[in-house]
């Protein structure tokens, strides 16, 4: 058997996709994000769940359980439109991470800087230090393959995620019950945006950025029993669990710190130590900073192989030069692997040339965001147009609403969804340092650009090589 072909080998079970989906997806790192929008949350939480959460999940569904030998993202578009845009959407799915790990490495770094010194957690230094030498770290788990990373990813997301937005919820609860005064008042006028202001809606990005990720864990289908089977149970049961604890937990720190106190990056142990010094509970709070720490870490483990691999088998399939596909004894991608950490070692650049790190924080979010907005597009579009390009294949799950009009409503919405977090990536918070919009947006357009033409120029030149090559070799030497 190829080496890279490890059909039999049935590593997952259906708890393990959930919780691969859930440390995928749920991140308390996004809650101060959320948060800062006070009441609307709620509205915009609503939009952003019937525009893409629930398309994302559905169109997701249906594709891994029909074909789930297709290797999520890439083979699902490649099946559609053809390889190379099977290649573009991969890949917009990888740089898209490779461009946003540094975001969520560096709320890792603030948070365990919060409880070294309150100063470490906007220290730059400290910050690009210790995403190194984390992203490095989840990197090594990687080699050793998809056993060892999934075990890590699910004891991060129990006792490093699920653990600490229960106690936070728990805390809100408590907050309100014992009389607190609440920081939002929640009304059917309040939650309500205004709508003529464009920055509430920067919201809509924050969190539809949120609900990134869920068909994340489709890229492991062959190491699934009954793919068909265990991906839309698993994903249902994960967006529900993401459902209760990004809303409530998000209104949780809405309603304790007032909108001008909460900080994008260090917002959270802000929240916990104000709860903490209520209850005179302080020295809780370093216990209570190295649980969040371990489940952002899984959580960014779970984006490290997932990617990399779809990438890998894309290289495989002649989109890249045979040495990207190269895998070791575990399976593992290591080429890719290597490369990747290199590459976000060299993005950390970014955080020394930026006004401050909040502003490095929401610009690198916004372009990793529409990187994977763009992936999203292909995505729906890849389901619509299966729907009618195989009209009489067996779906074992299949989105309901007659012979494909509820397909052309949900994938219609996740499309609309997409784009509307790629129209709003353009406009910069008032609240940032940013410098001038011309500014922000050039910024934005050249890091699209730089993401976006490599996959169109490296699948030219490699496939017009490759038929080069082919060409002398059926050409008579006579």
């Amino acid at each position: 058997m190829d080496n890279n072909d490890v059909q039999g080998q049935k590593l997952l079970s259906a708890f393990a996709i959930t919780m691969i989906t859930v440390g995928s997806v749920d991140s308390i790192r996004n809650l101060p994000v959320i948060a800062m929008f006070g009441a609307p949350l709620i509205f915009f939480f609503a939009v952003a769940a019937v525009l893409f959460l629930i398309p994302t999940v559905l169109v997701s569904a249906e594709l891994v359980s029909t074909w789930p030998e297709h290797h999520g993202a890439y083979g699902w578009a490649k099946h559609a439109f053809g390889k190379q845009f099977g290649f573009l959407a991969i890949w917009l799915q990888w740089i898209g991470n490779v461009i946003w790990y540094p975001t969520i490495l560096s709320f890792t770094a603030a948070t365990l800087g919060y409880l070294i010194s309150p100063d470490l957690a906007t220290n730059r230094t400290f910050l690009i230090t210790i995403i190194l030498l984390s992203f490095w770290g989840i990197t090594l788990i990687n080699l050793y393959g998809m056993r060892c990373s999934a075990f890590f990813s699910n004891f991060c997301t129990i006792f490093g995620l699920l653990l600490p937005m229960i106690i936070i919820i728990a805390l809100g609860t408590t907050w309100i019950l014992s009389g607190h005064k609440s920081q939002i008042h929640i009304t059917p006028t309040s939650i309500l945006p205004n709508i003529k202001d464009p920055q509430i809606w920067i919201a809509l990005t924050g969190i539809i950025m949120s609900f990134c990720g869920m068909e994340v864990a489709t890229v492991h289908a062959r190491h699934v029993k009954e793919p068909h089977r265990t991906f839309p149970r698993a994903l249902l049961i994960a967006m529900s669990i993401l459902i209760i604890t990004i809303i409530f937990g998000a209104l949780t720190i809405a309603v304790v710190l007032p909108e001008n106190q909460i900080n994008i990056v260090a917002g959270l142990m802000q929240t916990f130590h104000k709860f903490f010094a209520l209850y005179n509970l302080q020295w809780v709070m370093p216990i209570v900073g190295i649980i969040i720490i371990i489940g952002t870490i899984g959580g960014v483990n779970n984006w490290v192989i997932a990617p990399t691999t779809g990438l890998s088998i894309a290289a495989r399939d002649g989109n890249l030069p045979a040495h990207f596909g190269k895998t070791n004894k575990n399976n593992a991608p290591h080429t890719l692997l290597i490369y990747q950490a290199c590459l976000v070692t060299l993005l950390m650049l970014v955080f020394l040339y930026m006004p401050s790190v909040s502003s490095s924080y929401w610009l690198l979010t916004a372009l990793a965001a529409q990187l994977y907005m763009g992936m999203y597009l292909l995505m729906f579009a890849s389901a619509l147009y299966l729907r009618f390009k195989h009209p009489a294949q067996h779906r074992p799950f299949r989105i309901p609403g007659g012979k494909n009009i509820g397909m052309f409503i949900i994938a219609g919405c996740g499309m609309a969804g997409a784009l509307i977090a790629i129209g709003i990536g353009f406009v910069p918070p008032e609240h940032m340092q940013i410098g001038s919009v011309f500014h922000y947006e050039t910024a934005l357009i050249c890091g699209l650009l730089f993401a976006v033409l490599p996959p169109i120029i490296i699948y030219r030149y490699h496939n017009r090589r490759t038929l080069l090559q082919e060409l002398r070799v059926e050409t008579p030497e006579s």
